[in-house]
Parts: structure tokens; sequence; C-alpha cells
């Protein structure tokens, strides 16, 4: 039986994270618009991890060792799903051409709207379980299902130019010709413009929307309690923008790591399938964590013991889009 957490601590979870977010966030403004260092963007990586690391500390002294096992498998399950999103950054920031020293802003603010969403799918998805047993096999389904399609699609090459959110946008609102500084919207003789910064966050909200479809249900194979769900993604996701400027420049080099993350979540849609039909504890915990850490780090260490000759055929690589950017000085080109 999954153990209740009392309101007071996840206020006083939530409370904490507001605070680095507001603490990070006078910092960014004290820095102005400078580029993240790759040694900062490290840095913070390491203070992310290390948090994490201390957090399940703290559990396994108030819980024990399953629980906090089970908080240190799914913060590697999300935070390495999670490194499927600094793909999908990479390919928006140039498709929009959005400079360095703005993408900062974009992934702040593109994280915070993630940790909404995404509390309130956990939300979502605890209610369920806990009122529908049969929920579970149909979360398993959507991790196998999504792990195939990865699988099949791994070297596919995602195109915004046709994403319909894009499409959508453009249609109902007016989007300025160039950035505006950090500004996302913009006022013009009365009436209200987007920005291209926009539209950047707008679809890195939408990408992570579709990228929680797989992670939450794939952590709800791990562990019931809502409280270590919620707060391993909420480890996972804060330090998701200094992941993106630390891997931004190599995440090209790791070619096979789509298949591992696919391999991954068929692996835990199996086990959550499993656990349901034989009982809790039929696929421990540990064998999901030790199997998704071999996987990750196999398919990470591949990578880089056989490099793709062209990595630029992958179309990740910052500053080459494989897409019409759609840049304001490309659109004065069109003209």
């Amino acid at each position: 039986m999954t153990p209740s957490t009392p309101l007071w601590f996840w206020f006083a979870f939530t409370a904490s994270v507001l605070l680095l977010l507001a603490f990070d966030l006078g910092l960014a403004r004290r820095n102005g618009d400078r580029a993240v260092s790759l040694r900062g963007a490290f840095v913070r990586t390491a203070f992310y991890v290390g948090a994490a690391l201390l957090f399940a500390a703290g559990l396994y002294q108030a819980r024990g060792p399953e629980t906090a096992v089970a908080f240190v498998t799914g913060f590697l399950i999300e935070w390495s799903l999670s490194i499927d999103n600094v793909f999908v950054f990479v390919l928006v920031f140039a498709h929009f051409a959005v400079p360095a020293r703005l993408q900062y802003r974009v992934l702040f603010w593109g994280v915070l709207g993630a940790l909404i969403m995404r509390a309130a799918l956990i939300l979502a998805g605890a209610a369920l379980i806990g009122g529908f047993h049969w929920v579970i096999y149909l979360f398993a389904a959507v991790l196998i299902v999504s792990g195939i399609k990865m699988l099949l699609a791994a070297d596919a090459e995602p195109d915004l130019g046709r994403n319909p959110l894009l499409a959508l946008l453009r249609r109902w609102m007016r989007v300025t010709e160039d950035f505006e500084g950090s500004r996302f919207f913009v006022r013009r003789r009365a009436i209200l413009y987007v920005t291209p910064l926009f539209l950047a966050l707008a679809v890195i909200e939408f990408s992570d929307l579709v990228f929680a479809v797989d992670s939450i249900p794939a952590i709800f194979a791990v562990t019931s309690d809502p409280f270590v769900v919620y707060t391993a993604n909420v480890f996972a996701i804060l330090g998701l923008r200094s992941l993106y400027f630390a891997l931004a420049g190599v995440v090209h080099r790791f070619h096979y790591l789509k298949y591992g993350l696919s391999l991954v979540l068929i692996l835990i849609g199996g086990k959550m399938i499993a656990n349901g039909a034989l009982g809790e504890g039929t696929v421990p915990t540990e064998v999901a964590l030790l199997f998704t850490a071999l996987l990750v780090g196999g398919a990470m260490a591949l990578s880089l013991l056989r490099p793709k000759r062209d990595a630029r055929a992958l179309g990740w690589v910052p500053g080459t889009p494989t897409v019409e950017p759609d840049s304001p000085g490309e659109r004065r080109k069109k003209r």
C-alpha cells in the first residue's frame, strides 16, 4: 500500500521549488541575456543531480529503501527521457534561429509551464489508477506502442515546417517579423502581436506535453505514490535547461540514444503489465533501475564507440536546421 504524504510536505516541497526558480530567474536577470557557458551548464546540471540524490537520501531515512529506490528509478527514467527533449530543443532553436542569449529565457518559462502541466497530469493519473485498476494496462499499452514507434522512427527527421500548432498560431495570431528583444508579446497601434520567441516557446511547451504522455505512465510503472512521481518529475525537469546547454553541442553524437530510450519504454510497459497481472513485485523496481541504466548508458557508450560518419545527416546539429528556417532574416529573403 502506498504511504500517504502529509499535505504540508507537498506545500513545503512546492514552495522550495518556487523559491529555487525565483532565485534562478533573479540570477538570469542579473546576468542579462548572456548565453549560458558550457562550464556553467555542467555546474548547474551537477547541482540538480546532486539535489535529487540528497532528496533520495532523505526519503531513505523517512520512508525506507523501497521508496528511495523507486524515486531514483523514476528520476533516472524521467531524466533519460528528458534527453530526448534536448533533441527537440536543438531543432526548435535552429528552426527559429533563436540567439543563444535568448534560449535560456525560453527554456525557463518552458520548464515552469511543464511543471504545471505535469502536476495536473500526475494527479489525474494517480486518481485514475486508484479508481480503475485496468488503467495500468492502458498506460502499459501507451508505453509499448510509443516505444515501438520511436524504435521504427529513430532516424526520422521531424519537420517543424508542417507542425500543426505553428500553422494554427500563424492563422489566428499576428506575428512580428523580427525578435523584439526578449519579449514574447508586443503592442503596435493598440494591436497585440506575438514574436518568433513566443512561437518557439509554444512549440517547446507542446512537445513537452507530447513527451509527458510517455514519461508519466513510465514512472507510474515504477511506483503509484503520486508524491514520488511528482518529485522525480520535478527534479528531472528542473535540470533540463542546464542539460540542454551542456549537451546541445554534442547531442547529435548520441545517434543510438533513441534506440535505447525506445527499449526503455517497451521494458517499462512490460513491467507494468507483469506486475498488474501477477502482483506487485513480480518485476522488482531494482531490475527496472538496472536495465534502464544499462540501456541508456549502453546506447550512449555505443554512440561514442561507433560514431556516425555524417553526424549532420541526423538533422540535430545546432545552427544547421534541416527544415526551412523561420528566422526574421530568412523571411525577408523569401520576399
